[in-house]
């Protein structure tokens, strides 16, 4: 009986005891990694970033052998000095390139992500993600050589997540502002790298982390930088000398923060931000954060990304991805209240985007579609011209300097086009990097032209021999 009991009945309870713990961890909900997705490649509901904050983000400034440049230049934040993502120095820019492309002055390892490049005063301003040392890293570098100046960082656990750091620092001669992945803003003195204020959205807003992490880029005007956290604020502008807060607007719809940036318009001789919030564009009041008008016309059930684009004094160009195409919309006054009409829409194969915002160029617009052509559009909606299917783009960022676009490919390919609603007319072509996902946006200051893929940024001199 004592054997029975030692080969069949003990060695019986231990595989029941063994079904049932597999049963129990089948069933159980363990944490999980984020899933890799990429924005514009299905419409299926992205995963939510995790909003978990560090308690105590104890700041590091260390200062390194780096000397600013002499170079003028400036694209001070997203899109460049007049939010346009135009260029527009007095500086002869090449027409051609030689069979090698243009030489490439400086190039450095970056942490993954898409986060571009802002300048000024001789100086490279990036917001990068050390991941051995789990780091959200400020850095500033010489515009010669890429050489780091001085990094500020704080300790934050970002995961892999189709890049980390995605956005762009805005920099004035008295501040430089940065937004993290995880929505930490971080405001320092740009020479030194001295910490002035910083501010966790997550814990002061409530905001949530967007899906792919923060992508929103901050705007300085008048000493004040505006941030839209969307959690218990909509939108907020802080004063960059103190930290304190200027005005805000409540947020009654708990509309989440999207990936697109605050863009200044001007309507009636009343200045105004404009937001592409998760369930409907918003204009508040520059003066006070009060509520001007507000539509859901206008809106993206994923994933918001570009910009609005001002086209004119009363009307506002906005399009995404994942086939939601393109839309017009007027502003008028009616009774006293601004009222927001929709104009004309396209349809995503005449023009969206997944991830750029457009540029009003001459009374025309210029963008890459989701089937990754260069497209030009009049202001009517119609089609000058595509880059037609043998110039594909991929996602990739462009800008516009001296009359010419410069736009990348995914690959890291630059090609330069002539900026004329005639036709598609390509002047140059070079491969300048050799990773993929070259997606951040690209910045351009004294015939220097700043681009980066997944792991690599590079500076090339695209000026005139």
């Amino acid at each position: 009986m004592k054997r029975f009991f030692i080969t069949r009945i003990i060695p019986l309870a231990f595989a029941l005891i063994a079904v049932f713990s597999i049963y129990q961890w089948l069933t159980m909900s363990p944490a999980k990694e984020m899933a890799l997705r990429l924005p514009g490649n299905d419409n299926a509901p992205p995963p939510e970033a995790q909003t978990d904050s560090t308690v105590n983000l104890k700041g590091k400034l260390t200062l390194y052998d780096g000397v600013p440049s002499n170079l003028p230049g400036a694209w001070p934040g997203f899109r460049g000095k007049n939010l346009d993502a135009i260029s527009d120095e007095n500086i002869a820019l090449a027409k051609t390139w030689p069979a090698a492309g243009p030489k490439v002055l400086w190039s450095l390892e970056v942490g993954e992500g898409y986060a571009g490049a802002a300048v000024l005063s001789g100086r490279v301003y990036i917001i990068d993600y050390d991941r051995e040392n789990r780091l959200d890293a400020i850095r500033c570098l010489s515009l010669d050589d890429g050489k780091d100046i001085w990094r500020y960082t704080y300790p934050i656990k970002v995961k892999r997540n189709h890049g980390m750091s995605r956005t762009v620092p805005a920099v004035t001669d008295k501040y430089i502002v940065t937004i993290g992945p995880k929505c930490h803003v971080t405001c320092l003195d740009p020479l030194t790298g001295e910490l002035l204020w910083f501010k966790d959205m997550v814990r002061e807003y409530g905001t949530k982390v967007p899906p792919w992490y923060a992508g929103q880029c901050p705007l300085i005007e008048d000493g004040k930088v505006i941030l839209a956290p969307s959690g218990d604020v909509l939108m907020a502008a802080i004063d960059c000398a103190t930290g304190e807060t200027v005005w805000q607007t409540p947020n009654p719809n708990k509309w989440k923060m999207s990936h697109s940036s605050i863009v200044p318009m001007n309507f009636d001789g009343q200045k105004m931000y404009l937001y592409c919030a998760s369930g409907a564009v918003i204009a508040v009041s520059a003066e006070d954060g009060s509520v001007l008008w507000e539509t859901k016309q206008w809106k993206i059930k994923i994933a918001t990304v570009p910009s609005p684009l001002v086209v004119s004094d009363d009307k506002i160009f906005f399009c995404g991805g994942y086939n939601s195409g393109s839309m017009m919309m007027q502003l008028k006054k009616e009774n006293g209240k601004i009222i927001p009409v929709e104009l004309f829409r396209l349809e995503p194969e005449v023009f969206g985007s997944a991830q750029h915002t457009p540029i009003l160029f001459n009374n025309h617009i210029y963008g890459v579609r989701p089937d990754e052509q260069l497209v030009c559009l009049d202001l009517e909606g119609n089609t000058n011209w595509t880059s037609t299917s043998s110039n594909k783009f991929g996602l990739g960022p462009y800008i516009i300097a001296g009359d010419a676009i410069y736009v990348l490919d995914d690959n890291g390919t630059l090609t330069l086009v002539k900026a004329s609603p005639d036709s598609y007319q390509q002047l140059a072509q070079a491969n300048i990097l050799n990773g993929h996902d070259a997606w951040a946006p690209m910045a351009i200051a004294s015939g220097r032209l700043l681009l980066r893929d997944l792991t690599e940024m590079a500076c090339i001199d695209v000026g005139t021999p």
